[in-house]
């Protein structure tokens, strides 16, 4: 329970500013009012505070955001004295001026950690609100820009950067471009902007802004602490994920796409008669009679349940696609339109997209169902349930397009049950994932993943996996996906990995693809989960009879499948270690894939590297991101021993090393003596 401060006036006007502001403590938190503005600070959680600020009465209760509704109880101590105001919360305190200014420090020296700055001297403050009515308003949130600061975090981006001080990101949805506003900084914080709007935030040099485009209050988390710590508070206000199941921690084949029940399970088959390690296979779109029907066409897929018994079998899951569009032609449309189960808009017709479908020579224009609608959660759900796992027991879903892929991605025009669209937009992909981890939990089932192309703030909680999206196929971009996962991770989603040789093209049969190929084939094996996936050439124009090239280990040559089929087997016998990391994020809220000054947080050598990442806390891997490179330079941090895991060799850290790296070998480093079968078999 939250304690209220002792001996401490319940009321207390600021006299000491021309600004005059209202102090009160309430039940442990701390309240400014003035000039028609409300600031709440509350404690929420162990070193960190909730604060919600809004224009024209008291903060709103019940908004859409990330945090779960019951933070952790904590204790906090409220002074108000001498026309300010201090609430404290363990390591983190705020002061507040009187005119209602906030400013972050650690309590025990009182270092500034964060501090909100004006934007001038006159007008505005740190906290702007424009009108652009029905109360909404356009909110801009200004603190204080630090020379030494490096900033982490913000989802999945693919400018290639780790440290993303200096840079603006559009906070959106988009394919390969996720948004997830939590912020890990070198100066001891982590902020969760709590807001789901459609915005922006700009790191720049002379201040930090988040911007609102259109919203009711500001609303946002922080708390004090290194990033590993911040990592443990922040899944716990926003919800940890799920213990990983066995079956998804080892390999899973895709491609775009199997085009038939035959076709699929060919290759299920030759994985098993070269006796490779696989655990899923994965249907992809288009093999549904209509979009929206969700449902296996039967011309193309006559017996799924004879499939799935054959797979079953193998010791191979079936994932299946399922993206949350809907066509005029699907037998749910109707009566989905009719109940408003759609995605609405302020003006226009309902449709969102054209999309080629089955049975009609052109695009037709579909609609996406309204994921923060728990009412249309559950009639989608049902379909799915019905149609997948109660006749063939599918309990995995690839939830594509789930930003949603919306054409043109007008955000102003559209209405969700939650909210209008610039307020909610963003929260989308988490409810998507939402709709299936409460669908198979009232089914009964408790081993729950999606794949998911999008995510936003507490999708972890539901069971989602996120993929980099729709990338190209080039050394350029496997290395920009190394930032890309890593502040991922640090977005609080554990779960991620990318199509193996990028998803764009690659033509298995030219050299210097195939080398792309088995570089990223290694860094896929090193990552959290491990998927194979593209369209490869000679792909085919977008439509129902599509395919691409092949996309099996076998398709890349002689040379490449020996590589290949040795790093599926390293993943085999890693697997017991990934479920240990996994554990870690489920219990402790720990990533996976982790910055290497996420375990050196004192190394400042640490905060800097952005081609190299810990998988877990025991294992480096330094991918090679180069073609024809035989070597590779690492940096090894400092405060450990670091071994070669293929030659044994010993390095004392805080040094870079080169060591060789031919054709056949990621660089990987063991920490402080740990033993993993990398080089052979452990025996237990």
């Amino acid at each position: 329970m939250n304690q209220p401060a002792e001996n401490q006036p319940q009321v207390s006007l600021a006299q000491s500013s021309p600004t005059v502001g209202t102090f009160r403590e309430r039940d442990g938190a701390l309240e400014w009012s003035g000039r028609q503005e409300t600031v709440l600070i509350e404690p929420w959680g162990p070193d960190a505070v909730r604060v919600r600020a809004r224009l024209g009465g008291p903060v709103l209760d019940g908004l859409p955001g990330a945090l779960l509704d019951d933070p952790p109880a904590t204790g906090s101590t409220v002074k108000i004295e001498d026309g300010h105001g201090r609430l404290t919360v363990g390591t983190l305190t705020v002061d507040v001026s009187a005119e209602g200014r906030l400013r972050f420090v650690r309590t025990d020296n009182g270092a500034e950690l964060l501090a909100e700055e004006r934007a001038h001297f006159w007008w505005p403050g740190p906290r702007l609100y424009t009108a652009v009515g029905n109360g909404h308003h356009r909110l801009e949130q200004r603190f204080a820009a630090y020379d030494d600061e490096k900033l982490y975090g913000l989802g999945q981006h693919q400018h290639g950067r780790l440290d993303q001080k200096g840079l603006v990101l559009d906070l959106v949805q988009r394919n390969a471009e996720v948004g997830i506003p939590v912020l890990t900084s070198s100066r001891g914080y982590t902020l969760l902007w709590n807001n789901p709007a459609i915005g922006r935030v700009e790191l720049a040099g002379n201040g930090t802004r988040w911007v609102a485009d259109s919203a009711r209050q500001i609303d946002y988390w922080i708390t004090a602490g290194g990033p590993a710590d911040a990592q443990r508070r922040y899944s716990a206000v926003t919800g940890r994920t799920p213990m990983l199941p066995e079956w998804a921690a080892g390999f899973w084949q895709c491609k775009l796409r199997y085009r038939t029940q035959d076709e699929l399970l060919a290759v299920a088959r030759e994985y098993k008669r070269l006796e490779l390690p696989i655990d899923v296979i994965v249907c992809d779109f288009f093999h549904w009679t209509h979009l929206g029907e969700w449902k296996f066409d039967p011309d193309e897929w006559p017996d799924p349940a004879g499939m799935v018994r054959e797979l079953d079998e193998l010791g191979i899951k079936l994932v299946v696609s399922v993206w949350p569009s809907v066509s005029p032609l699907s037998e749910n449309h109707p009566v989905m339109e009719q109940r408003g189960y759609f995605i609405g808009t302020q003006y226009g017709p309902v449709a969102h997209a054209d999309w080629p479908d089955k049975q009609v020579a052109s695009t037709v224009q579909v609609a996406f169902y309204d994921a923060t609608n728990p009412e249309a959660r559950e009639f989608v759900w049902s379909r799915v349930r019905d149609n997948y796992l109660e006749p063939y027991g599918i309990t995995s879903f690839w939830l594509d397009a789930g930003e949603p892929e919306i054409k043109p991605g007008f955000q102003e025009n559209l209405r969700y049950w939650a909210g209008p669209g610039l307020e909610v937009g963003n929260m989308y992909p988490r409810e998507n994932a939402r709709t299936f981890y409460e669908g198979m939990l009232a089914a009964g089932e408790t081993d729950i993943v999606t794949l998911n192309r999008s995510a936003w703030a507490g999708s972890q909680r539901y069971g989602a996996a996120l993929w980099s999206g729709d990338i190209p196929t080039d050394f350029a971009s496997l290395r920009r996906q190394i930032a890309a996962g890593l502040n991922t991770a640090l977005s609080g989603i554990p779960w991620w990995n990318t199509d193996i040789g990028g998803f764009h093209g690659g033509n298995p049969d030219e050299k210097e693809y195939r080398e792309v190929m088995v570089r990223w084939f290694q860094f896929g094996a090193l990552s959290p989960l491990m998927r194979l996936h593209g369209f490869r050439e000679p792909g085919m124009p977008l439509g129902p009879e599509m395919t691409g090239g092949p996309n099996e280990v076998w398709s890349y040559g002689e040379e490449a499948y020996e590589v290949l089929a040795t790093y599926l087997r390293l993943r085999e016998r890693l697997k017991p270690y990934v479920l240990k990391v996994m554990r870690e994020a489920h219990e402790e809220g720990l990533p996976v894939m982790r910055p290497l000054f996420l375990e050196f947080p004192e190394d400042q050598a640490a905060w800097s590297v952005d081609d190299a990442y810990l998988l877990g806390a025991d294992l480096l891997v330094a991918p090679v991101l180069t073609a024809g490179a035989t070597a590779r330079t690492a940096y090894l941090p400092a405060g450990a021993r670091w071994t070669d895991a293929w030659t044994g060799e010993t390095y004392e850290g805080s040094a870079p090393v080169t060591v060789d790296a031919p054709l056949d070998r990621i660089p990987l480093f063991l920490r402080d003596g740990a033993r993993l079968p990398i080089n052979e078999p452990i025996a237990e």
